[in-house]
């Protein structure tokens, strides 16, 4: 009798879907919506990242341990020149840059010798990890030394992992021929598409592609 029930409760629910005013069912009434654990999309898009609503610390280490670490491979099909930084001892980022209670959250030293052709320099910090966390975007830099702290709050926040967590960050100087529109990418949030912004470098204001004249790469842990 239930089976019964059950059967002749589709069999109502099918006339009725069957029913409209023109005796047809549209495609658009007949359209499912349908919600599972695996559509709810949890990708912050640039628009709606905030810093209240993704933060570096917010990052679960169940997420971060199910990903796949991306560490920008992409940068090795451009020219490369060769930066240093006092503030990256044996490929481990020095306390002081973190924003973190054992930090001051200042921007590291760099230092790099000036690239033929450029006529201006980008810098980034990427945490890859945590979806592209971009932690440094300083734009139409001239200088080729910056003393540690150069940066202003505006444009660089220190790394500050989830305690107990340790994570990569890079660091990158871009040597651009002329300026960009500008530098894509939220600051201080997650890039979903980091890649793409960085590669949107190559195309300066007026339009003309060939950009980028190289990239220096630096790459160091910070554990909290």
């Amino acid at each position: 009798m239930k089976k019964q029930a059950i059967l002749l409760g589709i069999m109502i629910l099918a006339l009725c879907a069957g029913c409209s005013s023109s005796g047809d069912v549209s495609e658009s009434a007949t359209e499912s919506v349908s919600v599972t654990e695996s559509s709810i999309d949890t990708v912050v898009t640039e628009e709606e990242t905030s810093e209240e609503a993704v933060t570096e610390d917010t990052v679960s280490t169940a997420a971060e341990a199910e990903s796949t670490p991306k560490y920008n491979a992409f940068i090795d099909d451009y020219n490369s020149f060769d930066v240093t930084s006092t503030s990256l001892n044996d490929g481990v980022w020095n306390d002081v840059i973190s924003n973190t209670d054992k930090g001051s959250n200042k921007s590291p030293q760099l230092q790099w010798s000036a690239v033929d052709g450029a006529g201006l320099y980008v810098i980034i910090m990427d945490d890859p990890v945590s979806w592209h966390f971009m932690h440094w975007k300083s734009d139409n830099v001239t200088e080729t030394s910056l003393d540690e702290g150069w940066a202003p709050e505006s444009e660089y926040v220190g790394p500050y992992p989830p305690s107990g967590a340790t994570r990569t960050y890079e660091v990158y100087v871009v040597a651009l021929k002329a300026p960009v529109e500008r530098v894509k990418g939220a600051f201080n949030a997650s890039n979903m598409k980091f890649e793409e912004n960085f590669k949107a470098l190559d195309t300066d204001a007026e339009g003309n592609s060939g950009n980028i004249i190289a990239v220096g790469r630096l790459s160091g842990t910070f554990s909290n």
